[in-house]
């Protein structure tokens, strides 16, 4: 927003895990969708008219990008940065006929996505239809690369030497189908992963991390006793909700919750859920955000990162920081 006193900006959510995707709701039929749009700024929308004798129709886009700083960068609860400050482009594309897209991409640590260029890429687009002040939904397709990063990792093990077999290389990158319905100020979504492998997680990638960082190899044992797995089927859950917070006493400030649940396909080591809440308070053109983030991850050796001498944890609970700025 490049003005305080333009008039509130309404509801607006995400589509990836990352909370990263995000898609404005639009109105069937509605000819401006600056209106509403939710966290970011409202431009002027760019008209272009689509000079049609028989129905005499404008067709109507915007185009919205934001730079954010973070102190960290976090998906579902999970620090991709390792704890260390990140920052994020994003822009986002809106047409009235309810079409939509979205590319971001964010700094994201070379000790988690190794031999990549430190950087996640999220690509999105799909069709948004309904009220965004009662029922709306949306579907749309999404994909999270990570340029060059890949990792090895053992998908056997001899069982009478306790040696590792089979040595594979993955990459993280991940494919999604993806479906959103909601009402008022509540709504949800669901990601169903389409590729092989949701980040990376498969025989290797799962069985491999648990047998890395654990002292008694039991449980990575009955992990690769399962025999060869992808998580291709994976299920990301996300239900979120925004409203204002004491409007009379903080004017431009908005409360935000999320719980979600992650069911890691053929996995169950990658179940867990995460849960969120925020503060937006929009002040001299930005938006300031805090939140407090957290998780109830099953396997915590799967979340485990080697920096240097030591092991950091990056499924802790976080207060995160940032800063957004929109144009």
């Amino acid at each position: 927003m490049r003005a305080q006193h333009r008039p509130p900006r309404s509801r607006r959510f995400s589509l990836t895990s990352t909370g990263g995707i995000q898609m404005a709701k639009i109105h069937v039929g509605a000819v401006v969708a600056c209106g509403l749009l939710q966290g970011a700024a409202c431009l002027p929308a760019q008209a272009q008219q689509a000079d049609s004798a028989s129905e005499g129709s404008v067709a109507t886009y915007q185009f919205d990008n934001q730079v954010k700083l973070m102190s960290e960068q976090r998906t579902r609860g999970i620090s991709d940065s390792l704890m260390r400050p990140s920052a994020k482009w994003s822009t986002q594309f809106v047409h009235a006929s309810g079409l939509v897209a979205l590319l971001e991409v964010a700094g994201v640590s070379k000790q988690q996505f190794v031999n990549g260029d430190g950087l996640g890429v999220t690509l999105a687009g799909g069709y948004r239809f309904g009220d965004p002040d009662r029922w709306h939904a949306g579907v749309g397709l999404a994909t999270e690369r990570f340029p060059g990063a890949r990792f090895m990792a053992p998908h056997g093990i001899d069982l009478e030497t306790g040696t590792p077999t089979d040595v594979r290389t993955t990459n993280y990158n991940s494919d999604f189908a993806v479906m959103e319905l909601g009402y008022g100020i509540v709504e949800g979504r669901v990601l169903y992963v389409v590729s092989k492998t949701y980040r990376g997680a498969d025989t290797g990638g799962v069985c491999g991390q648990i047998l890395r960082f654990s002292i008694d190899p039991t449980a990575a044992l009955q992990c690769y006793a399962r025999g060869e797995q992808d998580s291709r089927g994976t299920v990301l859950a996300d239900l979120n909700s925004q409203l204002p917070l004491l409007p009379s006493l903080l004017p431009s400030t908005t409360l935000r919750l999320h719980a979600g649940y992650q069911k890691l396909a053929n996995f169950r080591e990658g179940n867990f859920a995460d849960y969120q809440i925020g503060i937006t308070h929009r002040r001299w053109g930005l938006d300031w955000n805090l939140d407090w983030l957290t998780t109830n991850t099953n396997a915590h050796q799967l979340y485990w990162v080697q920096d240097g001498e030591r092991i950091r944890k990056t499924d802790g609970d976080a207060l995160v920081f940032s800063i957004g700025y929109t144009f």
